[in-house]
Order: structure tokens, then C-alpha cells, then sequence
């Protein structure tokens, strides 16, 4: 029986889930795609709550930005995630691509985020 993408996706999560797990020194950069919007959020999974986030619909990006599904999109959520952990203090996080395979806008954002001065 072949999977679909989702349940593939769903299946690759679980998988990195296992291994994968952030505290408040190092929290889990967790990336969400959608086929519209990309979304990033630090996690402190000991204490579960999220520490910072950013998105294609936030209201510093969402005017500069025509499309939020695109490379450049996830570009600019990189550095903005990145800015945001700079500000409280965390050089150092633990990326969770989410199940989806490290490419295009997945990959962008990572690149991003390292550029802007995050170490994972």
C-alpha cells in the first residue's frame, strides 16, 4: 500500500520526534509548512511552551512579502526567528524540520537562521 504525502510526512515526524527534543538552553526549532505559509517556533519541550515564534502571516513580514510560499518567504522567517532568539539570549537550537525532507523552503529557512547567527 503506497502512502500519501501527508502520512508519509506524519511518519518521518514521528521518527525525528524520538530523538529530537529541546530545553531551555537549547530549544527545538520546530518548522511547519503549509502550502501557502511557513511557520517557526522555538520550544522548551521541559517545560512545554513555546519560547518564540514567527511566521509568513506576521505583521512585520506579511506586507513586504507578495507570497508566503516561497524561498524567500522562508528566508525572512529564518532571520526573523533568529533575531528573536538572539534577543533572549539562545545562540544554540535543536532544528526539527517537522517531517518534511531538508529542501527548498525548509532548507532556506535553516540557512537563514544559521546566517543570521544561530548555531544547530
Amino acid at each position: 500500500m503506497k502512502l500519501t504525502r501527508k502520512e508519509s510526512t506524519r511518519r518521518r515526524h514521528t521518527r525525528v520526534r524520538q530523538s529530537v527534543t529541546g530545553t531551555s538552553e537549547r530549544p527545538r526549532l520546530a518548522v511547519f509548512r503549509s502550502n501557502e505559509h511557513i511557520y517557526a517556533q522555538a520550544i522548551d519541550d521541559t517545560e512545554q511552551r513555546t519560547l518564540v515564534a514567527a511566521s509568513t502571516l506576521d505583521p512585520t513580514l506579511k506586507a513586504d512579502l507578495g507570497s508566503g510560499a516561497n524561498r524567500e518567504a522562508s528566508e525572512a522567517v529564518g532571520k526573523l526567528i533568529a533575531q528573536r532568539l538572539l534577543e533572549k539570549g539562545i545562540q544554540q537550537v535543536v532544528f526539527d524540520r517537522g517531517g518534511n525532507l531538508y529542501h527548498g523552503r525548509v532548507k532556506a529557512l535553516a540557512d537563514a537562521a544559521r546566517e543570521a547567527g544561530l548555531n544547530f
